[in-house]
């Protein structure tokens, strides 16, 4: 995985002006790719993978919006999280005016403490072109 040092430029955090790994990411792997090379490792045809992914997707979105946890084998853990004002007396708390968004909690799967997604992960600062 590529990094490059990053200088922190948010006054507010106290961190701010201290350096900091970022990850570099060069390019998005779209659903079209990851159909074909699912495909080509299962010795299947891409429209059924395809297919499969988007009945995957929309099964997977309707437990999430639904307030459900999906755990997906070898993989982890994805739910939604409410990210809202705080308020000094719940009974002043409305929806409307403090929810300010929903945002999607991904936990990988871990095994005796160990997760199978960041094994193996070795680090390149980035050349500077």
């Amino acid at each position: 995985m590529k990094y490059r040092i990053k200088k922190e430029t948010k006054p507010t955090l106290p961190t701010f002006g201290k350096y900091k790994a970022v990850a570099v990411h060069n390019q998005t792997i779209d659903s079209k790719q990851l159909v074909k090379e699912t495909a080509q490792r299962m010795g299947t045809d891409s429209a059924n993978v395809y297919g499969v992914l988007l009945s995957m997707a929309a099964v997977v979105n309707s437990h999430l919006r639904a307030g459900d946890k999906v755990r997906l084998p070898d993989w982890g853990m994805m739910k939604l999280e409410i990210e809202s004002e705080k308020v000094d007396d719940p009974k002043t708390f409305r929806a409307k005016k403090h929810i300010r968004g929903v945002r999607l909690h991904f936990i990988p799967e871990s095994y005796k403490g160990s997760q199978d997604l960041y094994k193996d992960i070795k680090f390149e600062k980035e050349k500077k072109g």
